[in-house]
């Protein structure tokens, strides 16, 4: 792949005079990355960026390509930079973040040491469940495994209660599935059949790497199967999950007892490290229904299989050849079809900084970003929010008690951009150079205790869940709050220049800020106020009108289709539909921009086409079919060509940039287009 340098941009406007270069110059990377052989009208998605999917194929180690993977490789070629100097530093002082960053790098580049030592690392727990005798013996080695990241049948974590976000509250859902979605046990057709024998394959080769016999392995592996089955019939389609209201169960621990009985909930809880909890909040009462059969129905010879192979299938990447090639076949190439693995040092950068992100973002932060960086993206962002709030008071079909409310909830609609003030201190956690399975368990023990230990705890609304370093961005509903990391601000192939507004407010604006703060007003962040709270705030009329369109953009994703799988128009709603808001709310605010007002062409684009050319870029990802179809399966955002090709043809105003007519593949009739803010 070509090697695409990332500029960290500032947001100054740019004068008439150095935008007319732009117009001369052919190294734009818009003008560049198209294809000519697709029409607008036909593909726009397809169009802006079918030339460079073309020169930049997928890479063996990659289940895709595109704008996502090219800033992270730049990122990751920042933070292997942070690793080798801390690495270098024999005598950082102990429990310092070059320390801590080094010796947890040393320790994963050491594979002499790990082939060396196979299996061992993990045969004390192991052992552990050899000793399991019966349920209550079985529940408290669950609970020790969860401590270090092993999945237990059933999911639980202490989260801000929706309906009291200044409170935290322990919480229980769905869980237990190996493959994750419900529907690859159950589907018939033959690509899930496929998988789940693949599965069964991959199960019992790690227990014979375990040093357990064929025939104990095939066993295990068969019955395995036959209980995620049991488990997958129980639990809730992917859909099914995002409606707030049936999620929030709130019971006495008494009353979700007696869902599971065989189960003694508060030696549970205890075992997991919480004590005085009398109310928990339960997900799907169903699954707890089902599991307490289930537990029944197997044997406890059948759960100490399950636990051990939740256990290697937690640590088998990070064991010696073997089991990593293993893991790597199945969860890598059978379900992502990617065909190699990363080199051995990206695979470590990646482990470290998703191990000590907190320690490797105060580097990264100092040393890669230029000062007054935060303050760009605010200005941004409240540029975002203030054309929102000039389309709440416009909509036509919303009325004015619940545009108050909105107005109100907009307002605060709280941005944290760039980095955090504050930041973990994970000083305590001990890293060794030559331990480097230990290095996992102890990270994901402190970083299991950081969070169970927030039970009864008043809620800090400061603190952030993504680094400065992470390419993403997210709203929470509880916080009535959008994070946006501060890489969010690179733009790949505007070396030595500065873009234009078209493609800031293209990018950053519509596909990340306005993205974002919609998620505050879809189907189910609409639900929250703005203190956070699960509480209906709208009137009836309102919802149902809101409701009439949201089913529309259903229906829209719903045609989309991977060769005959068609997109989860349900399940993937609240996305579609933040998607929309980002791209109307971007265009809104770069509509204030001089470049705007002043049609200033850029590379032969009007302001409005290169707007909307910049948010097709910001989705500008080539994917393997397989990983098409397990996104399809188990996310809930659409693939990135259908989050181009749904909100544009929604949009008037893009139907006019490009001539879309009517019997053109994007054209969509007046009366099937939604408009929602």
């Amino acid at each position: 792949m070509t090697n695409i340098r990332l500029l960290l941009v500032s947001f100054s406007f740019l004068a008439a005079f150095q935008l007319s270069t732009y117009a001369q110059d052919n190294t734009d990377p818009l003008f560049l990355n198209r294809d000519l052989t697709v029409k607008p009208s036909d593909n726009f998605f397809q169009y802006v960026n079918g030339g460079w999917f073309k020169n930049n194929p997928i890479p063996g180690d990659a289940s895709s390509n595109g704008i996502f993977k090219t800033i992270r490789d730049t990122i990751n070629s920042q933070i292997k930079r942070v690793c080798e100097e801390s690495a270098s530093e024999l005598n950082a002082p102990l429990g310092s973040s070059k320390q801590m960053i080094g010796d947890m790098y040393r320790s994963g580049m050491d594979t002499d040491k790990l082939e060396t030592l196979g299996i061992s690392p993990l045969l004390p727990e192991m052992k552990r469940i050899d000793e399991v005798t019966d349920i209550k013996s079985l529940m408290k080695e669950f609970a020790r495994l969860r401590k270090i990241g092993v999945d237990l049948p059933f999911g639980v974590y202490v989260g801000q209660d929706e309906k009291n976000s200044a409170k935290y509250v322990m919480s229980f859902y769905q869980g237990g599935l190996s493959l994750g979605e419900k529907e690859y046990y159950l589907s018939s057709d033959e690509n899930n059949k496929m998988i789940r024998d693949e599965f069964v394959k991959h199960t019992g080769a790690i227990f014979k790497l375990a040093g357990i016999n064929e025939n104990m392995s095939a066993s295990n592996a068969d019955v395995i199967m036959r209980m995620e089955t049991e488990m997958a019939g129980y639990s809730r389609a992917l859909e099914d999950l995002r409606d707030p209201e049936k999620n929030y169960n709130k019971m006495t621990l008494k009353q979700f007892n007696e869902l599971i009985p065989s189960v003694n909930m508060d030696e549970m809880l205890t075992d997991l490290g919480v004590s005085g909890v009398d109310t928990v909040i339960v997900g799907q009462p169903e699954f707890y229904t089902g599991l307490e059969k289930s537990l029944n129905r197997f044997g406890i010879d059948d759960w100490k299989a399950y636990a051990k192979n939740n256990l290697l299938n937690a640590y088998a990447s990070y064991l010696s050849k073997a089991f990593v090639d293993e893991d790597f076949n199945f969860f890598s190439t059978i379900l992502y079809g990617v065909k190699e693995q990363k080199p051995r040092w990206k695979k470590i950068v990646d482990q470290t900084n998703g191990s000590l992100g907190d320690l490797v973002g105060q580097v990264y932060v100092a040393d890669y970003l230029p000062a007054g960086t935060k303050d760009k993206l605010l200005e941004i962002g409240n540029a975002i929010k203030t054309v929102y709030a000039e389309r709440i008071k416009k909509v036509d079909w919303m009325s004015d008690v619940t545009k108050t409310k909105a107005l109100a909830k907009l307002s605060k609609v709280y941005m944290k951009v760039g980095y955090p003030d504050k930041w973990k201190d994970m000083s305590s956690i001990r890293i060794e150079a030559g331990d480097y399975i230990g290095n996992i368990m102890r990270i994901t023990s402190w970083r299991y205790n950081y969070r169970i230990e927030k039970y009864g705890k008043p809620v800090d609304r400061t603190e952030w869940g993504m680094e400065p370093q992470t390419y993403n961005a997210y709203y929470s509903s509880s916080n009535n709050e959008i994070v946006v990391p501060t890489c969010n601000i690179i733009v790949p192939g505007f070396e030595g220049r500065l873009p234009d507004d078209a493609v800031l407010y293209g990018i950053v604006g519509g596909s990340t800020f306005g993205h974002e703060i919609t998620h505050g007003f879809d189907d189910e962040g609409s639900k929250f106020d703005e203190y956070g709270n699960l509480n209906e705030w709208w009137t009836k009329e309102d919802r149902k009108k809101f409701e009439e369109k949201t089913k529309k953009i259903v229906a829209q994703f719903s045609e989309f289709k991977v060769d005959s799988l068609h997109v989860n128009g349900s399940a993937t709603q609240g996305e579609n539909i933040a998607d929309l808001g980002g791209v109307v709310m971007g265009l809104e605010a770069f509509k204030k921009t001089s470049q705007y007002k002043n049609n200033i062409m850029v590379a032969g684009m009007t302001p409005t086409q290169r707007y909307f050319m910049a948010y097709a870029y910001a989705w500008m990802e080539n994917q393997r079919k397989q990983s098409l179809v397990r996104l399809i399966m188990t996310d809930v955002h659409a693939p990135e060509e259908f989050r181009v090709l749904g909100p544009l043809s929604n949009s008037t105003e893009f139907y006019k940039a490009f001539n879309i007519k009517k019997g053109d593949r994007m054209w969509r009739s007046e009366d099937k287009r939604v408009e929602i803010w």
